[in-house]
């Protein structure tokens, strides 16, 4: 059975860290490229952030030196630190794979395979 699963959200001030995990099962990982998303109420899901097989990675401009995306072929496990947090940054937060390649332009509708999310809340 594939899974996804995501993890690592919570509540976090403004200027702080989290490090999201997004742990697949029942598929390997090698050979896909894994993507995170966001989706803010009454906004439409974004993608962030997404890391290739060949390690290459994509940043939107509004994370792009605050958040790192980086893979553990080993654990079969995805990993997005935030740091610096803001307020704009909370969201429910998603990874994604697609097998080949990504791009933060690639569509949510290409990827084989979701988690369920995890939320993150910024806050004072």
């Amino acid at each position: 059975q594939v899974q996804f699963v995501e993890s690592g959200g919570g509540l976090v001030q403004p200027g702080g860290s989290l490090r999201l995990s997004c742990a697949a099962s029942g598929f390997s990982l090698v050979n896909y490229a894994i993507g995170w998303f966001r989706q803010a109420p009454g906004k439409e899901r974004e993608g962030v952030s997404c890391i290739r097989s060949d390690l290459r990675t994509y940043y939107i401009d509004s994370v792009k030196g605050r958040f790192t995306i980086s893979r553990d072929n080993a654990k079969n496990t995805v990993y997005l630190q935030m740091n610096s947090l803001k307020a704009e940054d909370a969201a429910v937060y998603y990874c994604a794979a697609i097998r080949g390649y990504c791009s933060t332009y690639t569509a949510p509708s290409l990827y084989d395979y979701w988690g369920q999310g995890t939320q993150v809340t910024v806050s004072s």
